[in-house]
């Protein structure tokens, strides 16, 4: 990867655009990323593999527990004719109850399912790892932007395209990034958001807008990437801070900002109003997320319960790690301050674990939803990018084989895990 800095270029060449890293070639910036990321996981899944085979039961079955049930079933159905089998977190099933997941996902795999010789299973299958591909091209591509933007000076062409991968590895090798495999949101909606980043930081005004708003149809954390996207776009459009940055800002915002601020709370807004519709209540959604999986923002109390309890009293492996990754997860967000990670990362990870870890509900599935706040280990990646090959590739190492482990042990052993 080259990195372009004024005085660079000859003069019948042309820079990128302010913000963005020069395109290497098809192969580093995509082929390479996506190779690495299902690497990773295909290690992750051949563990799984084994560990459902000892517990006596099957990798597919394993692949779709949980939330994983409800989407392949709102795939293959349709909210209104999920089968009463299909309960909340307290065994009930009520007309409402399906209407509590968001349709991005499930209906993108039922939609995938049409195709000839698919089901709704192989549908979110293929839709879990399409998006798992994408977002290890922009995972990469952000963890270049990351480094070259925070190293400054010590910014060079090994250390950056290091630090890329190994924010991918860090991600792809997350403590349940096993979900990334799984008939689940998190591959999904980790891709949008790695996209609406991407048009952030790289002034793609549209890309951000319209991946922010397809990210509110698949998890109801998509409100913190719109969030910060209106922000941004904003900011470039009106040219706030005034000055130098301001023109900056002005010149590359125009049009494409304000509709990036217009397009992207679209979709969330629209699947409330559905939920609205269906329930007759504008706050229809909240209130069966409550009834049936006891989630409300509580400013913490309830997960601070949880730690405390785990980390004092607890015997169990899954209660304590999953304590440890929220407390983990808190102490990332300061070392981004410290770091100075530039805002709309820090701004992004620190809102999306401010509202996991501020509500209540099933505390087990905490290391899950925190995934996408992957962001956050920009600064990790940044650190292991200085050290040796041989240093980098071991901790590495480590990483996916407790990963590996980790994501099997929740999914087999544990029988609350997600």
């Amino acid at each position: 990867m080259s990195i372009t800095r004024p005085g660079d270029l000859d003069s019948d060449e042309k820079a990128p655009p302010p913000g963005r890293i020069a395109p290497r070639d098809a192969v580093t910036d995509w082929a390479m990323p996506i190779l690495t990321f299902f690497a990773i996981r295909l290690i992750g899944v051949a563990v799984l593999a084994r560990f459902a085979d000892l517990h006596g039961t099957s990798l597919p079955t394993t692949l779709q527990l949980w939330d994983g049930r409800w989407m392949v079933a709102i795939a293959r159905y349709g909210y209104g004719a999920v089968p009463s089998s299909h309960t909340d977190a307290y065994g009930i099933h009520t007309p409402d109850t399906a209407y509590a997941f968001f349709p991005g996902y499930p209906y993108l795999a039922g939609a995938v399912a049409k195709l000839p010789g698919l089901n709704a299973y192989g549908g979110a299958i293929i839709v879990t790892l399409a998006s798992g591909a994408l977002a290890a091209v922009a995972v990469t591509r952000i963890g270049r932007w990351a480094a070259a933007t925070m190293m400054g000076r010590d910014a060079d062409e090994e250390r950056v395209a290091a630090a890329g991968y190994a924010l991918l590895v860090l991600f792809a090798a997350a403590p349940m990034a096993v979900v990334l495999s799984m008939a689940y949101t998190e591959a999904l909606f980790c891709a949008l958001v790695a996209w609406a980043l991407v048009g952030v930081i790289e002034k793609r005004w549209l890309l951000a807008g319209f991946t922010a708003c397809a990210a509110g149809l698949v998890r109801p954390t998509g409100i913190v990437i719109i969030a910060v996207v209106m922000l941004a776009a904003f900011l470039a459009a009106t040219g706030i801070p005034r000055g130098k940055t301001g023109a900056a800002g002005i010149e590359r915002g125009g049009w494409p900002a304000w509709a990036a601020i217009l397009v992207a709370p679209l979709g969330y807004l629209g699947y409330l109003g559905v939920v609205w519709r269906h329930t007759g209540s504008p706050l229809g959604w909240f209130e069966i997320q409550t009834a049936g999986w006891g989630t409300q923002f509580d400013w913490g109390r309830a997960t601070f319960r949880f730690v405390n309890y785990s980390l004092t009293k607890s015997g169990e492996v899954a209660p304590v790690a999953t304590s440890l990754i929220v407390v983990a997860t808190l102490v990332l967000v300061a070392v981004n301050v410290a770091s100075r990670t530039p805002w709309p990362l820090l701004l992004y990870g620190t809102l999306v674990t401010v509202s996991i870890c501020a509500s209540s509900g099933l505390m087990m599935s905490r290391a899950r939803l925190l995934l996408p706040a992957f962001v956050l280990l920009v600064p990790v990646a940044n650190v292991l990018a200085r050290q040796t090959p041989a240093v980098r590739n071991t901790v590495l190492v480590g990483v996916i084989a407790l990963s590996s482990w980790f994501g099997a042990h929740m999914l087999t052993v544990y029988p609350h895990a997600m």
